[in-house]
Order: structure tokens, then C-alpha cells, then sequence
């Protein structure tokens, strides 16, 4: 039997639930979902309606306010 080496998985874009960015962010999940309806946050939706967000969007973003908190 030939054993085959695996496969490397196709390079899929990470992404992050409302409450592990609500973690990042030092928010509530609510919060979360409340600047996402208001276009504040980027996301996705998936098939079951539930927001999906782009972990290096969320990581930029967080980057960016400690060293706005930072610069005050």
C-alpha cells in the first residue's frame, strides 16, 4: 500500500469570533456586534448568520489603539 505524504491545507484568511475579539479588544461581545452593525468593524457573515471577523484586521486595529493610548 502506497502511503501518501499530506496535503498542506489551501491558505484560508484566519478569522475570529465575536467573543475572542471582544478579548483582544477589552469589550463585551456585545459591543462587538453593536460596532459591526454600524460598519465600524469588518466581517463576515456565515451561513448560519453568525459574524466572522479577519483576525489581522482585529490584530491592526488593536495594535493602533495601545499605541494611541500610548502617544496620550
Amino acid at each position: 500500500m502506497h502511503q501518501q505524504s499530506p496535503r498542506p491545507a489551501p491558505s484560508t484568511a484566519s478569522f475570529l469570533r465575536s467573543a475572542e475579539v471582544a478579548a483582544i479588544l477589552q469589550v463585551s461581545p456585545k459591543t462587538i456586534a453593536r460596532w459591526a452593525q454600524q460598519g465600524l468593524l469588518p466581517c463576515q457573515r456565515t451561513l448560519g448568520g453568525h459574524r466572522r471577523y479577519p483576525e489581522p484586521a482585529i490584530r491592526e486595529l488593536a495594535a493602533s489603539l495601545v499605541q494611541e493610548v500610548r502617544g496620550s
